[in-house]
């Protein structure tokens, strides 16, 4: 489990530098991704493919219809999209780590100058970068997920690809279930791309447009003061990921 809390402190980290839209993004990812893919939505692609059925005996029929019906699974698909959601977060989080021993050395040295200034505005541009990147692969996920798959998985369709004799009648396990899920995870999708386009509003406004006027000081206090209830308040929800996440490999 060391790995988890390894995770575990990245996304601590994350948390302890994100306003409050970027923690209610981070909700998201852990709560409406993570956990419901690893536990509701591992039960229901389990036998995916074993319960695909076609009317045919013909050898490799079944396997091209499959592939056919489902060019990628969703499952898959889905564990790709968190993959790749979390990238430019995980990259910030490495250059967040480094700006905090940056900052606390200087810290200890009791000192604050234009140098601490430009490393926090490259902080903070470098977060920006992050929710770009992030919106990008959002977006794009929520594309190619209309486009692989559209809104509904159907519970029968036809088939004529080689080697099969004919065309042949193939039925889908649990479309309704499929279905719902379908849209549940592009509702989340939407959510999400429309959250940190927010984020992304009130960050560049806040820190670029119109940036808070306070001594050095006082920012040095208010972020240290913020970090230990930011901590506190994601901590538990990666207790409920590790609970329920083992199942995400056992899919792969």
């Amino acid at each position: 489990m060391g790995e988890w809390d390894f995770v575990g402190k990245l996304f601590e980290t994350l948390a302890s530098h994100s306003p409050m839209l970027g923690r209610i993004w981070l909700f998201l990812m852990l709560v409406f991704r993570i956990v419901i893919l690893g536990t509701v939505a591992s039960d229901m692609f389990e036998d995916e493919q074993e319960e695909f059925t076609c009317n045919t005996l013909q050898p490799g029929c079944k396997q091209v219809c499959y592939d056919m019906a489902f060019p990628i699974s969703q499952y898959r698909f889905w564990v790709f999209h968190i993959v790749l959601i979390a990238t430019p977060s995980l990259v910030f989080l490495l250059y967040a780590i480094h700006h905090h021993n940056k900052r606390v050395n200087h810290l200890k040295r009791c000192k604050y100058n234009n140098e601490n200034l430009r490393e926090e505005r490259r902080f903070r541009v470098f977060y920006i970068i992050n929710l770009l990147f992030r919106i990008g692969a959002e977006v794009g996920f929520i594309v190619a997920q209309w486009k692989l798959y559209g809104f509904e998985v159907t519970p029968h369709f036809e088939c004529q690809r080689f080697p099969c004799p004919k065309i042949v009648d193939c039925y889908t396990s649990r479309p309704t279930e499929k279905t719902v899920f379908l849209h549940f995870y592009f509702s989340v999708g939407v959510v999400s791309a429309c959250i940190s386009f927010l984020e992304f509003c009130y960050c560049y406004i806040k820190w670029f447009c119109c940036p808070p006027r306070r001594s050095p000081e006082n920012a040095t206090t208010t972020r240290s003061s913020e970090t230990p209830y930011r901590h506190a308040s994601i901590t538990p929800l990666m207790q409920i990921c590790r609970l329920h996440i083992t199942h995400i490999p056992k899919m792969l």
